[in-house]
């Protein structure tokens, strides 16, 4: 049996399609001979359909294009221009920064959530992910429930079990769904004032924000990448030194269509002296790692049960120095003067060279220079899977996550208690718990993770300069956030505040909501989305 699915199109289908997708029967390909503005447009609307790109594109897409002079490209031989240049530039010479200059728009369908958190590990890329808050995974595609199937597991005694209570699990979630939409519904009659589209999307959010805790992490995505050819070599060689077997297969997958578009970009990920080796060096150090930490920590596994944000490291005297950094662009004193001169001067002279760099912001989006990039911080953060998918993402920080497992317990949503399905939800954790030890035990060790539910929880740290933690904490504490990720940002907030004592920092971080969880966390969302589409005042 095949991992993925392979999708079916009409012969008109294929026509239109193979102008502009590199192949038309793989989970991976890139997007070509397209307007960058549509490429970003299919991505954007991608994250929120259940629909594959492909089929997006052919039901909402190709309508409003003229695709009349395109009729003689076929993207699916892959391009027959030698690139010359770019061989003997880049390649010869191996200056790196020409892959800089080639990017691709390349769909990542059929991911598990244990992949796509690889996929989206660079810094210097782009990602769309689906989104479990808009898409519900309560349906079959081609008689199959949207996870993935290991070969290995499949292949082994434990295939038949595997199976089982995987559709097990999103039966249950699906059972679950309608039983906390219709609660969520009832409990919350829609306002006067919201169409109907506004309602139902709200609502169905919120259940669906319930509910997603019962889905594995073989739950399967998309994921929507734009990168330049050198970062997607480097994840590529990631890639095929993971310990997880579906993310080298994954990588044999992008590396083939990669090179239809741009060859010469990753001609060195495969080359026995070139990629093989540098993968090669980052399996070892992971191998070698592995073997240390045994010897030196030991397999002790000590397990925590509730939800924890802890600051473990911070600069005492980061005010000062991000006093000093704010007045080096506008001076011409050496950084070290500047830092005497800071610390020589009263509270209130600081926080007028804090409140005078911070200025008149009246967003989250208005973000102060570069001088919040001073002072840092180091979270430990212990939270269910799903908000930690949410929250590593963000790119311009450092995260770190222990193997997912299902140890440290999970969340239980309120709406499960209020619905009085407490009972179920527990047998979806207990089974999810069973599958994996039975994976585990039998040497499925990487694989046993693919069992654990979203609502389990993992360790994972974070380290983050002010300006990020800026970014981060007021953009995912908003009311329209789930609530599993507002109580970390919220925490990560009151951290700064309180444990540091950066209060100056802190107030800076104005657009922070410490708000409890709202009645519908996606209404005020939908509404302003709705104003914009239809040209009304919210």
């Amino acid at each position: 049996m095949s991992a993925y699915v392979v999708e079916d199109f009409t012969a008109e289908e294929r026509d239109v399609l193979r102008r502009y997708f590199t192949n038309l029967d793989k989970p991976v390909f890139a997007l070509v001979n397209l307007p960058e503005v549509v490429k970003g447009a299919l991505f954007a609307r991608y994250s929120r359909s259940s629909k594959s790109l492909r089929r997006l594109f052919l039901d909402e897409f190709v309508g409003e294009l003229d695709i009349e002079g395109d009729r003689s490209i076929d993207a699916t031989v892959g391009l027959a221009k030698a690139e010359e240049l770019y061989d003997r530039v880049f390649f010869e010479y191996g200056d790196d920064s020409v892959a800089q200059l080639g990017g691709v728009h390349l769909a990542c369908e059929q991911a598990s959530n244990l992949l796509t958190k690889i996929l989206e590990w660079g810094r210097l890329a782009a990602y769309l992910e689906q989104s479990t808050r808009y898409i519900a995974y309560d349906s079959r595609v081609n008689g199959r429930y949207r996870y993935y199937r290991d070969p290995d597991v499949l292949g082994s005694d434990l295939g038949a079990r595997y199976i089982g209570d995987m559709d097990r699990q999103f039966e249950s979630y699906a059972e679950l769904m309608t039983i906390v939409l219709d609660h969520v519904r009832q409990i919350t009659p829609k306002s006067p004032g919201d169409s109907d589209f506004v309602y139902r999307s709200a609502t169905k959010a919120k259940a669906l924000d319930a509910v997603r805790g019962i889905l594995p992490a073989a739950a399967q995505s998309n994921v929507g990448m734009y990168g330049t050819g050198q970062s997607y070599e480097q994840m590529l060689l990631r890639m095929q030194a993971s310990p997880l077997p579906e993310a080298r297969q994954y990588a044999d997958m992008i590396l083939a269509e990669l090179r239809k578009v741009i060859p010469s970009f990753v001609k060195r990920v495969d080359l026995p002296d070139r990629g093989q080796v540098a993968s090669a060096y980052l399996a070892a150090n992971q191998a070698a790692m592995t073997a240390l930490a045994d010897e030196l920590v030991g397999r002790e596994e000590i397990f925590d049960d509730e939800e924890r944000v802890e600051l473990v490291d911070f600069d005492p005297d980061a005010e000062v120095k991000l006093v000093a950094s704010m007045l080096y662009p506008y001076t011409h004193l050496s950084e070290s003067e500047l830092e005497r001169r800071a610390g020589e001067m009263t509270v209130e002279e600081r926080l007028r060279v804090i409140r005078t760099y911070t200025g008149d912001r009246r967003n989250r989006r208005h973000r102060p220079g570069r001088a919040l990039e001073r002072p840092f911080y180091r979270f430990d953060i212990l939270a269910d899977y799903g908000a930690f998918r949410d929250l590593q993402r963000h790119r311009m920080l450092t995260v770190d996550w222990q193997p997912l497992n299902p140890r440290h317990g999970y969340a239980m949503p309120p709406l499960i208690e209020e619905v009085g399905m407490v009972e179920a939800f527990e047998g979806s954790m207990d089974r999810s718990a069973e599958l994996y030890d039975a994976l585990h035990d039998r040497g499925f060790v990487v694989q046993a993770s693919y069992a654990v539910a979203l609502a389990y929880r993992v360790r994972f740290n974070f380290n983050i300069n002010a300006r990020s933690a800026l970014h981060t904490i007021e953009l995912r504490s908003t009311p329209q956030g789930h609530p599993a990720y507002r109580r970390v940002a919220q925490r990560m907030h009151k951290l700064i505040e309180e444990v540091a004592g950066h209060r100056a920092i802190a107030a800076m971080m104005s657009f922070v909501n410490h708000s409890t969880e709202a009645e519908l966390e996606r209404l005020e969302a939908e509404r302003r989305a709705e104003a914009k589409r239809t040209g009304s005042a919210v």
